[in-house]
């Protein structure tokens, strides 16, 4: 299964619209898309309401890991992770 680890940039964390933003992308991919912060158990990307309830900070190290063939969307993501979504989302 391949795996990206990278750090929340965003100065509020995945708050409600970034979150959004980062959902949809994952759930339009087709891919199961995982997101796991410093070892926690890993969540649905997909879900906006996972997102937000894992407490995503800025600074956070997290790991995503998806399916077979999912490397360029798990690049994706690190890139929007490592990007200040606020400015994406707005």
């Amino acid at each position: 299964m391949p795996q990206r680890t990278t750090t929340v940039f965003n100065k509020t964390g995945l708050h409600a619209r970034p979150a959004a933003t980062f959902a949809k992308m994952a759930g339009a991919s087709g891919h199961a898309i995982t997101i796991a912060k410093d070892g926690a158990a890993p969540i649905d990307a997909s879900s906006i309401l996972g997102l937000m309830g894992a407490g995503l900070s800025c600074g956070d190290a997290v790991t995503l890991t998806g399916d077979e063939g999912s490397e360029s969307i798990l690049d994706e993501l690190v890139t929007m992770l490592e990007s200040d979504l606020d400015a994406v989302s707005a």
